[in-house]
């Protein structure tokens, strides 16, 4: 079946809108710690608040698998707009730190639906090619985690309620072209039973299961790394003498890259095959952990920030082709459910490693801490080649 050249672009289009919401809260943090005359602890838990929303709402969307149960296009919108009234709601005048932090919860908890629900879409349309498909998708994804970067840089001039409001809006119209647009797709197959059995079930089929295990060690890094770009840039400033980067700009510009690097590695999975692509930018970014001391210590600025800009490239090349691989290892009538459970383990282990940098970076070393996240390569790779059942 030939599927409509508006489909994909519409798809990427709509994930980019609706996962403004995700950062939105970055970009106005220190007007909230300001206007709550909060601590600077408090901006960790705001930005760690959506995460963990998130990551309960993978659970649930999960064991009751949603997205296979119901058409994924309303799962889609419902969510957008659920998640903009939530977003929006922060700039009430009312809020206390409290509600704040419940509403950046509900905000995460919503982008459960469409995340891993966007990708279970493109899943339904694009059989050859998912790759390649999954690689504009989470480019998308890739551009609105480092857009709150961008609006940092300018945020003298943008009054925080506005940009809660904007995104908001930005949601809406993503969920709404969603629904519009993008009907279920061709190799949808409906699923009408609740079997929380199917939770286990997917990680007793061995490609799933290395799949997703390799995508659990990429996970370790990513956000760890995306994280600590900044921290990373003021460190190396601090070392050395030469002109300051400007943080904000040099680390959407370093997260911002990956888009590129995601649907360049969606080509040439279709080349080299998604699992041989997986696994050299997993080797690749792994690499860059072990070596990112000597960059700090001794690189020039110039050799220090296109070093910088490598690992933003390779550490989320390999990001949609795990999610291609594990879509093509579940059964068609539990990927959605299959899609969703992967985030939600990815999106918990990202905790934990960002929890350990930040105890390892400031009672150990802020050059040398971020070798530890060679662990999660390391683990993928292992993974990827096991020779177990």
């Amino acid at each position: 079946m030939r599927v409509p050249s508006y489909v994909l672009p519409i798809i990427v289009l709509s994930q980019f809108c609706c996962t403004s919401l995700w950062f939105a809260g970055n970009a106005v943090v220190g007007s909230l710690t300001q206007k709550l005359n909060l601590t600077e602890a408090a901006i960790g838990h705001i930005t760690s608040a959506v995460q963990f929303g998130f990551i309960t709402g993978t659970l649930v969307f999960a064991i009751y698998a949603i997205a296979d149960r119901f058409s994924p296009s309303k799962v889609f919108f419902t969510c957008a707009v659920l998640g903009a009234v939530f977003n929006f709601a922060v700039i009430a005048d009312f809020n206390s730190f409290a509600t704040i932090l419940s509403l950046r919860f509900l905000t995460g908890f919503f982008l459960a639906g469409i995340y891993p629900v966007g990708m279970k879409i493109a899943a339904d349309y694009f059989q050859k090619g998912l790759g390649k498909s999954l690689g504009y998708l989470v480019g998308a994804l890739v551009l609105g985690t480092a857009f709150p970067h961008l609006v940092k840089n300018f945020t003298t001039a943008l009054p925080w309620k506005a940009v809660m409001l904007s995104t908001s809006v930005l949601a809406v119209f993503g969920g709404v072209l969603m629904l519009g647009f993008v009907k279920n797709g061709p190799y949808r197959k409906l699923n009408t039973q609740f079997d929380i059995k199917s939770w286990f079930k997917v990680f007793k089929n061995k490609p799933f299961r290395a799949a997703a295990f390799g995508y659990f060690g990429h996970m370790w890094e990513l956000y760890a790394f995306w994280a600590f770009v900044p921290v990373m840039l003021v460190t190396y400033n601090g070392l050395h003498q030469e002109p300051a980067f400007n943080v904000p700009i040099c680390s959407f510009l370093i997260i911002g890259l990956g888009s590129l690097a995601c649907v360049a590695g969606g080509y040439l999975s279709q080349r080299f095959g998604e699992k041989k692509t997986a696994a050299s930018a997993l080797l690749l970014s792994g690499c860059c952990c072990l070596a990112s001391p000597l960059a700090f210590l001794y690189a020039p600025p110039v050799i220090f920030i296109g070093f910088i800009i490598f690992w933003g490239l390779v550490v989320i090349a390999d990001s949609p082709l795990f999610s291609t691989i594990v879509a093509k290892n579940a059964a068609v009538e539990i990927k959605g459910t299959a899609l969703t459970i992967t985030n939600c383990i990815g999106f918990a282990i990202t905790i934990f490693s960002i929890q350990l940098i930040t105890l390892l970076s400031t009672s150990w070393s802020a050059t040398h801490a971020y070798m530890l996240l060679a662990i999660g390569p390391v683990f993928g790779l292992l993974a990827l080649y096991s020779k177990k059942p």
